[in-house]
């Protein structure tokens, strides 16, 4: 009998963890993980561990800077994951078996407030320094006006992408379009690859806040119906691009928010295609949960439920205050694994 994930796996998902800890690496692979996403949180969750301390120390001697030191390391640990799903990426011929790698987010922080031309600039140099000479990593890109600016002179680089940070229809939109512009540029699109990571739980976060009026039917369901609703024009663009490569949604942010919510809710949702990248936590619940999963990313709610979220949610306004959020989000925590690198390396010359 299948696992649950096996289940899942099944129904045409791609399983991909939100993690590159060495260790969840080699137990999701295990489990059917074909893929890995990294951020500034997982490489300070690793970082306060303490097992990662060597590596501190040897780049430290090294003389390196605190920024130098977190791109390093976040360098050597996707190299180690990017390893472990290379299998993946050979057998599907650059089908699968990718690991993320983000960009500098502090290109967004507010307080350094850079020209947008800059920031995209920046944007550009960095996807193209760290995707040199990588077969399976994805360079991932938020899809604010920099970096969906950003995207076509790297899709006709050769870069293989990432957007994130994708809330509505219109981001998404934006976002395929420039990377399908530039990879028209290439002189082949034998090795054309993207992805686009639509953030799900943050939605249902968002109309709880802000649009309270919504139904018990309703509430709890807009992150669900957004992000079908962008997989079906995915599916739709593509359809006719002939590609030897799938252009794919990444489902992110399925990780539940509400405790009342089943730990499987967005999981279960999105069963039957593209890629999911779950917390390791989610992929935890998941195969403890002894749930069968069927294909349901096709299915809607009613039409009475899609009607009153179409009529009552206004996707610019919460575009605005997800990104504003997101922005904060993308930034923080990098800030915070500058300084605790910048304490660490007081702790370790003690």
């Amino acid at each position: 009998m299948a696992s649950p994930l096996q289940s899942l796996i099944a129904t045409g998902t791609k399983l991909w963890l939100d993690s590159i800890d060495p260790d969840l690496v080699q137990r999701n692979r295990a489990l059917g993980a074909t893929g890995a996403t990294s951020n500034p949180i997982i490489i300070a969750d690793l970082i306060k561990t303490g097992r990662f301390d060597q590596d501190l120390l040897r780049l430290m001697r090294d003389g390196l800077k605190d920024e130098d030191i977190a791109w390093q390391l976040t360098d050597q640990l996707v190299r180690q994951a990017q390893r472990v799903f290379q299998p993946v990426w050979d057998a599907t011929k650059g089908d699968d078996g990718y690991v993320s790698f983000e960009l500098d987010p502090l290109l967004e922080d507010p307080a350094l407030a850079l020209p947008t031309a800059e920031r995209t600039k920046r944007y550009i140099e960095l996807g193209k320094k760290w995707s040199a000479g990588h077969t399976n990593r994805m360079i991932k890109i938020p899809a604010t006006p920099a970096g969906l600016a950003a995207v076509e002179d790297l899709a006709s680089a050769g870069v293989t992408l990432n957007v994130t940070l994708i809330f509505t229809p219109k981001q998404y939109a934006a976002a395929r379009d420039g990377v399908w512009r530039g990879a028209q540029r290439r002189s082949t699109l034998a090795t054309f690859k993207s992805v686009y990571s639509i953030f799900v739980s943050r939605v249902d976060v968002y109309t709880e806040q802000h649009v309270p009026q919504l139904s018990p039917a309703a509430q709890g369901l807009v992150g669900i119906v957004n992000a079908k609703k962008i997989w079906q024009m995915n599916q739709q663009f593509w359809a006719d691009k002939r590609l030897p490569l799938k252009q794919e949604m990444i489902f992110a942010s399925t990780g539940t928010k509400k405790p009342s919510d089943k730990a499987w809710k967005y999981v279960e949702a999105f069963a039957g295609s593209d890629i999911e990248t779950n917390p390791p936590a989610t992929n935890d619940a998941v195969e403890a949960s002894l749930v069968a999963f069927s294909r349901q990313v096709d299915q809607m709610p009613s039409a009475e439920v899609l009607g009153e979220i179409e009529r009552l949610v206004d996707l610019q306004k919460l575009e605005d205050v997800l990104m504003a959020e997101g922005i904060k989000k993308f930034a923080d925590p990098q800030k915070a694994l500058l300084a605790l690198i910048a304490s660490k390396r007081q702790d370790l010359a003690k």
